[in-house]
């Protein structure tokens, strides 16, 4: 074993030195091809062509790894917001995206910045994202970075100068509420992206992936995902397929959904881009038409000719999908053994709780199998590829208590495929929520932003059903909830699958029961395992047995998955920190998160062998109440404003420490600009936008009244026990 390491640790010098001799980002399909052969390089979000985030290197192993420790750090700087990008590194250079689609190049060695790249995003798109200000990555094409800005802006950078070399529009419609929040994929002459928004308004977004000409940035072509309302025209035939399974009569408000917002795939030999679909807008599908239409090609797996942009084969995974089962989760390609012969596949652990492997080339359905608890149907009929959906739990009749939860069963965090010991490591989210139809259910909230007429309520140690059930309605006991599977009802764990005997080889536990959102998953050939946690640590675990062989204190809530690399022989690990995605939505942060402990701040921290303990970030301050203005509002202003606080602001503003501010602490000059933030955007750099095209001055003032009746609540329960303390 030594002499094999320290003959690959002079092959990964020798490589290192011929690195040094090529051009910033020197990345094209025959070097991508041959990504096994330059293991100190990640090429990709995945790192090489097929997706895999696993790496060949073996410096760091089984055997040496109780000695990783701090590298070095970087400050990816303010707002202070979720990071969900994997750094890619070519030739001893890191690039990485940060909040709104910043570009970051740093020496990958020290951390030193080598240029920072503002896209300078039209700040009106900020509050489109369901999900946080986030951004998943970037690519690279011979000497190019290419990102996509949280306004839709598709940038092309110089990767040695990083400016500018062009930017494209993306974006179809500026009145809808898109976005971009995946990273770009390279598919032969083409970039590739997606976009974001099928959560969001009262009607969604309509979904599409567009294409550019890399060297140029020409548009090439245009995939829509769903159909365009009756009476428009179909802007590719595929799209005549897809209107036969929605309701003829549905509304021209109606856009639809279906948009692809991460996890694409590109296979060079068959020149197939793939991309997953979320979920129909509304969730509700009979808002916009009756009947069990299946609504194409939302919560789908699709493959298009990355040429034309002509569909090669469709899956959909969630039929008439009325759970938010986007089926947009990392695609992975591998070559497996099926039934004898070997098969060039694609497999996905879909939100919707079911691990799909599909033959890439023609699309056939080899195997679906629940990787974690699903009670929103009984499995998957392979011969029609249909879910047999579990009746029993339909929420349009009662609160139904459905496993996953909109978070899914796997969502957007990597997952690692090692092929040499075929097991898939899945970060795992074992939780439910309730589905409320808020049309029929009998409360006053009849609509919340990214939910649209229903809401998806989890049933975490915040539930409260008798408080809530003026705002939605009944809601089941939390003792009834707990009777439809053993064990925690919230949990996250870290699984290594087998997707050939479709079991789960071994396990760990992860969060501590508050959905903390633990991070995505590197596996390397040193018998490694990294995940990070929302706890602050970075876990390293045995691939083969789990066996945890190493745990790194960050003090930085860890969501996106490690990279790893050398530089002039010495492998490092890498990883970008910081809390918010999805969680921007769910309340506070738990008390399990570090963000609960330290300031989030935004960093890349890198670890390798030898080094030493990792700087945490400065103590975590919780605001203390202000006294609020004088309330002027009567009673049923103030009702109300907490009915539009709950509908339009409760998606980003939760009551309790947060990422974002708790608005029952303002300031009086936040007090006085309240108006001005809301209707005219005076702080949008943050990321907070005007709301003028939605609330009125009169909901504005509501609101305001509800928030300020809620910090006099606030205050005098401070103010009370602050008297009592000797």
């Amino acid at each position: 074993m030594k002499k094999l390491l320290l003959v690959f640790g002079v092959m990964t010098a020798i490589c290192g030195a011929l690195a040094s001799a090529r051009p910033p980002a020197d990345v094209d399909g025959v070097r991508l091809a041959q990504a096994a052969s330059e293991p100190g390089n990640w090429f990709t979000g995945g790192r090489d062509a097929d997706q895999t985030y696993h790496s060949p290197l073996a410096l760091i192993n089984d055997s040496n790894v109780s000695q990783l420790g701090f590298a070095w750090q970087y400050d990816l700087g303010s707002p202070r917001r979720g990071q969900e990008a994997t750094p890619v590194v070519v030739d001893g250079v890191m690039y990485t995206s940060g909040t709104f689609g910043y570009v970051y190049a740093l020496d990958a060695a020290t951390g030193r910045e080598l240029w920072r790249y503002d896209p300078k995003p039209d700040y009106r798109a900020a509050r489109n994202p369901c999900c946080d200000l986030v951004n998943r990555g970037v690519a690279l094409w011979k000497g190019r970075v290419y990102v996509a800005a949280v306004d839709g802006m598709l940038h092309a950078i110089n990767a040695k100068s990083g400016h500018k070399i062009w930017a494209v529009d993306t974006i179809a419609d500026h009145h809808l509420p898109y976005s971009s929040t995946g990273a770009p994929i390279i598919a032969g002459d083409k970039v590739v992206i997606g976009n974001s928004g099928s959560d969001m308004g009262h009607d969604g977004v309509r979904g599409y992936v567009s294409a550019y000409d890399v060297r140029t940035g020409r548009f090439a072509w245009r995939f829509y995902t769903v159909p365009p309302t009756p009476g428009h025209r179909f802007e590719h035939p595929d799209l005549a397929q897809a209107a036969k399974t929605w309701d003829s009569k549905r509304p021209a408000r109606s856009q639809g959904g279906g948009t692809a917002w991460d996890g694409f795939a590109y296979d060079a030999k068959l020149n197939i881009v793939y991309f997953g679909t979320a979920n129909a807008a509304p969730y509700d599908l009979n808002e916009v038409g009756h009947g069990q239409f299946d609504a194409l090609y939302t919560a789908s797996i699709l493959a298009v000719n990355a040429k034309t942009g002509q569909r090669v084969w469709h899956y959909q995974t969630t039929p008439h999908d009325e759970y938010d089962f986007d089926a947009v989760q990392k695609l992975v390609l591998a070559d497996l053994p099926v039934d004898g012969q070997t098969r060039h596949v694609i497999m996905q652990a879909s939100k919707n709780g079911f691990f799909y492997v599909i033959d890439r080339a023609s699309g056939e359905l080899l195997s679906a199998d629940n990787y974690t608890y699903v009670n929103w149907a009984k499995g998957v009929d392979l011969k029609s590829g249909r879910p047999i959906v579990n009746e029993a739990n339909n929420w349009h009749d009662k609160p139904s208590n459905i496993y996953p939860s909109w978070a899914g069963g796997h969502t957007w965090m990597p997952m690692s495929w090692n092929a040499k010991n075929r097991l898939m490591y899945i970060p795992v989210i074992d939780v439910p929520n309730i589905w409320v139809d808020l049309a029929h259910n009998g409360g006053r909230v009849k609509y919340v932003d990214g939910f649209f007429t229903v809401n998806g309520i989890m049933p975490d140690d915040s539930y409260d059903p008798e408080g809530s059930a003026s705002l939605y309605g009944p809601m089941p006991s939390l003792e009834s909830l707990r009777k439809e599977r053993p064990g925690k009802m919230i949990r996250e764990l870290l699984r290594a699958w087998d997707p050939l005997a479709k079991k789960v080889v071994w396990e760990h536990e992860t969060g501590s029961g508050n959905r903390s959102y633990d991070g995505g998953v590197l596996s390397t050939d040193g018998n490694l395992v990294f995940q990070g946690r929302g706890s602050g640590e970075l876990w390293v675990y045995a691939a083969d047995t789990g066996k945890v062989l190493k745990v790194i204190k960050t003090g930085s809530h860890i969501m996106a998955a490690p990279t790893t690399y050398t530089v002039n022989g010495e492998q490092y690990v890498a990883v970008q920190v910081g809390y918010g995605g999805a969680a921007i939505s769910v309340g506070p942060f738990p008390a399990s998160s570090a963000t609960s402990h330290y300031e989030n701040v935004n960093r890349v921290l890198a670890f390798k062998l030898n080094g030493g303990d990792v700087p945490t970030p400065p103590p975590a301050v919780i605001p203390p109440f202000v006294e609020p203005p004088t309330q002027t509002a009567d009673a049923a202003t103030i009702h109300h404003g907490e009915e539009l606080f709950i509908q339009e602001c409760s998606r980003c503003h939760q009551f309790g420490p947060s990422i974002t501010p708790d608005l029952r602490k303002l300031n009086p000059g936040l007090h006085a600009m309240f108006r001005d933030i809301l209707l005219k955007g005076a702080v949008a750099p943050t990321g907070m936008e005007s709301f003028a095209d939605i609330l009125s001055s009169e909901e504005v003032d509501a609101i305001h009244a509800y928030l300020i009746d809620e910090g006099w609540k606030g205050w005098r329960e401070q103010e009370a026990a602050r008297s009592k303390t000797p």
